[in-house]
């Protein structure tokens, strides 16, 4: 079956891909948040994979620490139909990333594999990303405020955040990155006419130094200051819900009931196209949930 078809990967099914070379040297496994629109994979040393299993003993106890990735392998689900555009892929990806500035992004290195399918070869899309360690940001979380001196202690479980500082002082640097993050996608927007997908859930993580990073730019969008509300090829609203995602970034670390006097939501958050936006996401989840190949375009025209 083809791997980009498939729910899930295993080890065995990376090992026997046909571009995979020296198969024993890493081990491959699932990473927690399943992608969408790609596979993510932890690439381990066989090593410390053993040691997770077996343990090791330390002042006279056995721990048996988390093997932590040296990598993150993402092969990405998308067929494209030809050399030119996978190309214009990886570029709008490079973009993002050299607009975003090192400390808000993972890094990623993208490649072409010719993939060996039952019909022949085919173009594949991967990235070999820095492994990022950290919490889930989730703009959507029900609250005023972002939940960082919680995030915060969880990474810090002695509740102490080391020796740059306490708990309330990495807050306080948390939420400057936060601003210094809307900013750059802001620039982005403006000069680029891009804008990374940053409504899904794991998009964005925080480190325990109180960084913020996009650890996912697969789904980059183009904003329209018009009444088109861009889909992306799976018929969801990427574009719109990133913007709104956005929003929420900068109001909850401002502290503010709105952010005034900006265009860019002047425009997408009017209450009309939130609604609008809103039927289209729940007729996309329908689709999901009925297991359907819904895709009604690339874009859609609001009257």
């Amino acid at each position: 079956m083809d791997v980009r078809q498939k729910a899930s990967l295993s080890h065995q099914d990376l090992v026997e891909l046909n571009f995979v070379q020296s198969p024993g040297s890493y081990h491959f496994r699932r990473h927690y948040r399943m992608g969408l629109r790609s596979h993510i994979m932890e690439v381990i040393r066989p090593q410390d994979l053993e040691q997770e299993k077996k343990g090791i003993v330390i002042d006279g106890i056995r721990r048996f620490p988390k093997a932590r990735p040296i990598k993150m392998l993402r092969i990405f689900r998308t067929k494209f139909s030809s050399l030119g555009e996978a190309k214009e892929e990886i570029k709008r990806v490079r973009l993002i990333q050299q607009n975003l500035l090192p400390e808000f992004v993972a890094r990623s290195e993208e490649f072409l594999v010719d993939y060996k399918t039952e019909a022949g070869f085919e173009i594949l899309l991967c990235g070999l990303q820095t492994y990022i360690e950290g919490e889930i940001l989730d703009p959507w979380a029900p609250t005023s405020r972002h939940p960082l001196g919680a995030l915060i202690r969880r990474m810090h479980r002695s509740g102490n955040a080391g020796p740059s500082g306490g708990i309330e002082e990495l807050v306080t640097v948390a939420n400057n990155n936060i601003l210094g993050f809307v900013t750059r996608v802001k620039h982005i927007i403006k000069e680029l006419g891009l804008i990374p997908d940053l409504a899904g859930v794991g998009n964005l993580l925080l480190t325990p130094q109180g960084r913020l990073v996009l650890v996912d730019i697969n789904n980059i969008s183009s904003p329209r200051f018009d009444n088109t509300i861009v889909l992306d090829d799976r018929g969801y609203p990427v574009c719109d819900k990133s913007i709104q995602a956005l929003f929420l970034l900068e109001k909850k670390a401002q502290a503010k009931a709105a952010v005034p006097n900006d265009p860019l939501y002047d425009h997408f958050l009017d209450p009309v196209r939130i609604e609008k936006v809103k039927a289209i996401e729940r007729r996309f989840h329908r689709s999901a949930l009925n297991n359907a190949s819904y895709n009604p375009g690339a874009t859609l025209h609001s009257p």
